[in-house]
């Protein structure tokens, strides 16, 4: 398989999972064992796991432009969106502090297929049986009825993510929903906190691996960002209104599904 088809293919499973609840980062690690990464230097291949992330960032901040940008002329809603910043950077201090303190952890001994292989399945039955846990009262509707005190309790969620496998756009809307956000607001929160939170986790393996690319290098990694950010922008439009009429029980169904292929693959 060339290099150009194998850096395509994992823009295009970025792309498609990063903001849906099937977790980015396993699918990322099993088609690294599945594909094979034996024609790419390692060092560029880790760095380019962490690279093809940006794109994904650039996308919710595309779409949600609108919705996040500050720089506007009027004061009322110059103020509402500093609010929502200020919400969105309280949510995120969780997964700051427990990122930096676990991420050697993580990396180290949690990041291996056969972990990846059974949070996909727990998951999945969350996901599945998730609407009987779900409360029927009053919900929130709105992002302005996100308190500081919800967002940090949805940024407490988000750092479920850290082990591979999980998702953090699941663990942060499945908080969300559990807490009294409606589904729109729950997805939008989370789709808010990735800005800082993805950005942060790239920035900090960027550090650790370096940034050194051949000519070569460079070429494939823009292919591969390109599509990232094209597929993710799709994705992100599309999950934005299928959450308007279904529910999680699908993705739970095919993360059981994964979970099953990728043991029975191991160990068959």
């Amino acid at each position: 398989m060339s290099d150009l088809l194998i850096v395509t293919i994992l823009g295009i499973v970025q792309g498609l999972t990063e903001f849906v609840p099937v977790s980015s980062t396993g699918h990322m690690i099993l088609v690294e064992e599945f594909l094979g990464s034996q024609t790419f230097n390692k060092g560029f291949f880790d760095t380019f796991l962490v690279v093809v992330q940006l794109p994904s960032i650039l996308a919710v901040i595309v779409y949600f432009w609108n919705d996040i940008n500050p720089f506007v002329k009027e004061k009322e809603v110059f103020k509402e969106k500093m609010i929502l910043w200020s919400k969105i950077v309280v949510g995120v201090l969780p997964a700051a502090v427990f990122g930096l303190l676990l991420d050697d952890i993580i990396s180290g001994y949690l990041s291996g297929v056969q972990i990846i292989a059974a949070m996909l399945i727990l998951y999945g039955a969350v996901f599945v049986v998730m609407e009987k846990l779900i409360g029927k009262g009053k919900k929130v509707e709105k992002m302005s009825g996100v308190s500081y005190k919800l967002a940090v309790a949805v940024g407490f969620f988000q750092c479920l993510a850290m082990v591979p496998g999980t998702s953090r756009s699941g663990a942060t809307i499945v908080g969300g929903l559990l807490l009294g956000l409606s589904r729109a607001v729950a997805a939008e929160f989370s789709f808010f906190l990735a800005i800082p939170t993805m950005f942060g986790a790239t920035l900090l393996r960027l550090l650790k691996h370096g940034l050194t690319f051949t000519p070569e290098e460079w070429k494939l990694t823009l292919v591969g960002c390109v599509v990232s950010f094209v597929v993710s922008y799709v994705v992100i439009k599309w999950f934005m209104a299928y959450l308007k009429k279904r529910d999680f029980k699908l993705f739970g169904i095919y993360r059981i599904l994964v979970g099953i292929l990728v043991f029975l693959s191991i160990y068959y």
